[in-house]
């Protein structure tokens, strides 16, 4: 009999995430959804349990709250079997309002890297501790260089990234595993209101990308996989070029 699975998934309303959370149930795993809207949360457990039989659970998590991430850790250690963390937890607010506001960048960071942080370094020793186990951190490909948009947000998945490098090899050494997703442009929450991109791909899409690479132990994804090639080009463009550019 295969051990018990479960996914605890951060962030657990976004589009994305709930695209993932249908591929994992259908997987057969457990779920723990995990963020601030708890009525939305209980409907997206209900629509799991009633489409695949899961056993899907509410948590209420907020990035800004450490006392959170201790409760989600706690939780977790009383879940039997194979640990799985999946990071969706994310807040882009325009770069002009943070300008006209600075106080704004500390939500910013909180959402996209010290709380996940928080939260993934407390339940990293018990994926050591079972010697398996798949973190998954969904970052951007904004944070492979600032841009002049939205380099705040850039920076606080740049932290990120960083961090999960880190934690990868961590991980590694005690049979768990830790994968750094940097999708595009994806039709999610952050992107509505504007104008469709070529680029753009459904949460579904990018779900299905991030699930085949958590199972194969990719370390690194770009989703759509052309953006490596992108932010490639952006990479190499020298700085006194780069600094006029306005994207």
């Amino acid at each position: 009999m295969a051990e018990r699975e479960t996914w605890i998934i951060l962030g657990a309303t976004s589009s994305i995430a709930r695209a993932f959370a249908r591929l994992a149930a259908a997987d057969g795993a457990d779920l723990l959804l995990a963020g601030r809207d708890e009525a939305d949360l209980e409907r997206a457990c209900g629509d799991l349990r009633a489409r695949y039989g899961a056993k899907a659970e509410v948590f209420l998590f907020d990035a800004r709250e450490p006392g959170d991430s201790r409760a989600l850790a706690e939780a977790a250690a009383a879940r039997p079997g194979t640990l799985n963390v999946a990071v969706f937890l994310g807040s882009m607010p325009e770069q002009t309002a943070i300008d006209v506001d600075p106080d704004l960048a500390a939500g910013v960071i909180a959402d996209n890297f010290s709380g996940v942080v928080s939260a993934l370094h407390r339940l990293a020793p018990l994926l050591e501790e079972r010697g398996d186990g798949v973190v998954v951190g969904v970052g951007s490909v904004a944070g492979d260089r600032g841009r002049l948009k939205h380099y705040v947000y850039g920076a606080s998945k740049a932290g990120f990234h960083a961090y999960l490098s880190g934690l990868r090899n961590r991980l590694a050494r005690k049979g768990a595993h830790a994968l750094t997703v940097k999708p595009g442009f994806v039709d999610t929450a952050m992107t509505w209101g504007e104008k469709a991109k070529p680029l753009m791909i459904s949460p579904e899409a990018a779900a299905a990308d991030i699930m085949r690479a958590a199972k194969r132990r990719q370390d690194v994804l770009y989703t759509p996989w052309f953006w490596r090639w992108i932010m490639g080009v952006v990479q190499l463009i020298p700085e006194r070029v780069f600094k006029r550019l306005s994207f």
